[in-house]
C-alpha cells in the first residue's frame, strides 16, 4: 500500500547520510593548504641566495667561460667600432667583470723603481680617453696605457675606419688618432687619482698630500699607468711642441709617458723613420721631463715595425745618448705579412695592422733593440701576442714586459689572466725576470 508520508520519511533518511558526505567533501575541498613550514622558508630562501650569489661570481669573474664564447662572439657581431664603444661604456660604469685571482710572485717585475705584480700590460688605443682606466686595472693588467692623446680634442678619420680580419685574429684600423685632448682626459685622470687619494687617506688614517705623494699615479698597488701622448694632425711634420705640451699638462699623473713617434695613420707622426726629427723630439721632450718640479715621470719611446736595421741602430743610440727610460716595440704596421689569411679580401683597407700576423716583425724588433741596447734600456713587447708562449718568447727576445689588446678583442676580458696563469705553468718555477734576454745570452 502506498504512503505518501511514510516515504518521504524513509527518503529523507536515506539521503541523509550521502548529504552528509557531501558536505564533508566540500568542506575537505575549500579548505586551504597548510603554509609552508619556517624551515621550508629557511632552506629556500638560502638555496636561492647561494645560487643567485654563484652566479653572480662566477658572470663578474673575468676568467668565465662565459666571456669568451658567449659574450664576446656576441658582441663582435657589432660594427667593429660600436662593439669597441660598448666595451668601453661597459667598463666605465663597473659593469665589467673582474680578475680576482691573486698574481703568483714568479711573474713580479721592477720597472722604474715599482713593483709590478705582472708584466702583461694593455696597450694604447684600447681606451683612448681614459674612461675605464678603474675597470681595466680589474682585469688584472700590470700596466694600462690611456691614449694616444692629442693637445686639441680630434675626431680622427670618417668611419668606417676600423675592421676584422677573423680567419687571421686581426684587426686594421685607420682611426686617425681620435680623442677628447689634453684637457678633458687631464681632467679625467686627475680626479680618479685626486678622489682614490682621498679615500686611501681615510682608510690609512694620513693626510691626502702626504700619502698621494707617495702612491703610484695609477692609484693602484703594483699596476701602473702610463700616458701616450700624440700630435694633432694640424701640426708641423717637424714640431715636438704637442709632445711637451702633453707631457707639461698629463705627466705629474702618469706612472709613465709614451711619445707616440710611430703612428701609421697620421702623416705627421713618423719621426722614427725620420732621424733628424726625431732626435729633436726626444731631446726637447727629456729637456722639458727634466725640468718638472717634484715629479719627473719615466719617458718612454714607441717604435713601429718597419724600420730597417740601420733605422734601428740609429734609434737605440739616440735612446741611449738621451737616456730614454723604455722602449715600446712595436706599434702596428703599414705591410701586409706573408701568410696573412683573408678570404674576405680586408687588407686590401689601409690602415695599420695589428693581431696575430704582426707578431714576428713585433718579435725581430724587440729582439734586435734588446741587442742594440745591451739591455740597458727595458723594452716593452707589443704586437701580435696572444699566448702565454708568446709573451714567453718576447721576454727570451728581450722584453721586460709587454702589451696585448687586439687578442683581448677575440678572447674576452679574461686574456690576461689567461696569458698569466699559462705563463706560470711555461715558467716551471723560473721567475719571469730570469728569462728576460735569455736568447742574447745563448
Amino acid at each position: 500500500m502506498y504512503k505518501p508520508g511514510f516515504s518521504r520519511i524513509t527518503a529523507r533518511v536515506q539521503s541523509a547520510p550521502m548529504l552528509r558526505c557531501v558536505r564533508s567533501f566540500g568542506s575537505n575541498a575549500a579548505q586551504k593548504p597548510q603554509p609552508p613550514s619556517l624551515l621550508r622558508n629557511i632552506i629556500w630562501t638560502a638555496t636561492t641566495a647561494t645560487v643567485a650569489g654563484l652566479g653572480y661570481l662566477y658572470v663578474t669573474d673575468a676568467s668565465a667561460g662565459v666571456h669568451k664564447y658567449v659574450t664576446t662572439p656576441v658582441v663582435r657581431l657589432l660594427d667593429p667600432e660600436d662593439a669597441h664603444n660598448l666595451s668601453i661604456g661597459a667598463l666605465k660604469h663597473g659593469l665589467g667583470p673582474v680578475d680576482r685571482k691573486s698574481d703568483n710572485p714568479l711573474l713580479e717585475i721592477e720597472l722604474w723603481g715599482k713593483k709590478v705584480s705582472n708584466p702583461v700590460g694593455l696597450a694604447a688605443g684600447f681606451d683612448k680617453n681614459a674612461e675605464a682606466v678603474g675597470g681595466l686595472f680589474g682585469l688584472g693588467f700590470g700596466l694600462v696605457e690611456v691614449g694616444s692623446i692629442t693637445p686639441v680634442a680630434q675626431e680622427g678619420n670618417p668611419r668606417q675606419r676600423l675592421f676584422r680580419i677573423d680567419e687571421s685574429d686581426a684587426v686594421i684600423n685607420r682611426m686617425g688618432l681620435n680623442n677628447d685632448g689634453v684637457q678633458v682626459c687631464g681632467d679625467r685622470i686627475r680626479s680618479r687619482f685626486w678622489r682614490l687619494a682621498a679615500s686611501q687617506s681615510k682608510q690609512k688614517g694620513e693626510t691626502v698630500a702626504s700619502l698621494a705623494s707617495a702612491m703610484n699615479r695609477s692609484a693602484c698597488a703594483n699596476q701602473l699607468l702610463g700616458v701616450n701622448l700624440g700630435k694633432n694632425k694640424s701640426s708641423p711634420n717637424d714640431s715636438y711642441d704637442d709632445y711637451v705640451y702633453g707631457l707639461l699638462n698629463l705627466g705629474p699623473y702618469a706612472d709613465y709617458v709614451v711619445v707616440n713617434v710611430s703612428c701609421p695613420n697620421v702623416k705627421n707622426i713618423a719621426a722614427s723613420s725620420d732621424i733628424g726629427v726625431l732626435e729633436s723630439t726626444i731631446a726637447e721632450v727629456v729637456r722639458a721631463r727634466n725640468k718638472m718640479p717634484n715629479y719627473r715621470p719615466p719617458v718612454v719611446l714607441k717604435i713601429g715595425p718597419d724600420n730597417n736595421n740601420d733605422q734601428l741602430k740609429l734609434i737605440a743610440q739616440l735612446a741611449l745618448d738621451y737616456r730614454i727610460d723604455g722602449i715600446i716595440a712595436t706599434n702596428t704596421t703599414r705591410l701586409r705579412p706573408e701568410g696573412l689569411v683573408d678570404s674576405q679580401d680586408i687588407a686590401k683597407e689601409e690602415g695599420g695592422l695589428s693581431g696575430r700576423p704582426l707578431r714576428d716583425m713585433a718579435l725581430a724588433t724587440t729582439r734586435e733593440m734588446y741587442r742594440l741596447t745591451n739591455g740597458r734600456i727595458p723594452i716593452i713587447g707589443c704586437g701580435g701576442i696572444s699566448s702565454a708562449a708568446d709573451a714567453l718568447a718576447f721576454a727570451k727576445a728581450g722584453a721586460t714586459c709587454v702589451q696585448i689588446y687586439t687578442s683581448m678583442t677575440y678572447d674576452g676580458p679574461g686574456k690576461a689572466r689567461e696569458i698569466k696563469d699559462g705563463l706560470v705553468d711555461l715558467l716551471k718555477g723560473r721567475k719571469w725576470t730570469d728569462v728576460v734576454g735569455e736568447d742574447a745570452r745563448k
